[in-house]
């Protein structure tokens, strides 16, 4: 069975989109998820994103990190998906309904709401979302929100500093989170403007991550360290994250179409 596949990225942070919405795909497990995603011998990505028809909405987008698991938000991700549809829609995660701006070169996304109930994150046992009472070495006194996923976020002197690489697992598979969870350490380097790394839950370090770059934005404006509307630096370049406390959050940011194919289905089954 041949398969077309698009590639695309959000600033880096990229997806084999396949396009389920008029010829339906065989069921796809966390086996032929990593394998597409594998950079060796797969297609390579950060995530694969499956579009299916909706009866609701638009359609539905269904999300698998790089190790197989399905999760449930990718704001990168929503952002091409927004490129690749071509207008305004609503579509349904399995974090909730999304609306799409397509724009130039990019997208608008509204994130919806973030939840910051310790069992909404969800956390193991009950604390302050705000400022955690929790530390991982100099990690410390971490804010948590979840974004349709669930997120952690530390504000250092210089995120380039913290050996994300090697702390980001720990945290990922701390008891305190029974789902896992992205980890996200910022630094603040100019007014409403703030650098950031990201511990991707089932990925890794990864050039872009745009639930975290709201989930960051909103611990920070909580916090009262940025205003309303945030210009956040990511490896792979900037997001603009605009909240008011009580509304939904609105991301914009690039995307973009690298290159079509198809694959034997088969080979990754």
């Amino acid at each position: 069975m041949r398969t077309p596949f698009i590639k695309m990225h959000g600033l880096g942070n990229d997806f084999v989109v396949l396009d389920a919405r008029e010829s339906p795909l065989p069921v796809i497990c966390s086996k032929t998820a990593s394998a597409i995603a594998d950079r060796h011998t797969g297609i390579g990505c950060d995530q694969l994103i499956v579009l299916e028809p909706s009866q609701a909405h638009a359609f539905t987008m269904r999300i698998y990190n790089s190790d197989g698991g399905e999760v449930e938000a990718c704001g990168n991700a929503t952002r091409a998906v927004a490129l690749l549809h071509g207008e305004a829609a609503r579509i349904e995660t399995a974090g909730g309904v999304l609306s799409l701006e397509p724009s130039q070169g990019g997208a608008t996304v509204d994130m919806g709401s973030p939840r910051f109930e310790w069992d909404a994150i969800p956390l193991d046992y009950p604390m302050d979302t705000l400022s955690m009472p929790v530390g991982w070495g100099e990690l410390e006194n971490p804010a948590a929100v979840n974004l349709g996923n669930p997120h952690v976020i530390f504000f250092v002197d210089d995120a380039d500093a913290v050996d994300l690489g090697t702390i980001g697992p720990e945290i990922e598979h701390d008891v305190l989170f029974p789902n896992r969870v992205n980890v996200n350490v910022a630094s603040l380097i100019g007014p409403d403007h703030l650098k950031l790394h990201v511990w991707e839950r089932g990925a890794g370090l990864t050039r872009a991550c745009g639930t975290g770059a709201c989930a960051t934005a909103v611990a920070a404006i909580r916090r009262g360290l940025v205003g309303e509307c945030v210009t956040i630096a990511l490896p792979g370049g900037d997001l603009t994250i605009e909240w008011r406390e009580g509304e939904h959050i609105r991301m914009t940011g690039p995307a973009a179409e690298s290159f079509r194919g198809e694959f034997e289905w088969d080979d990754f089954a």
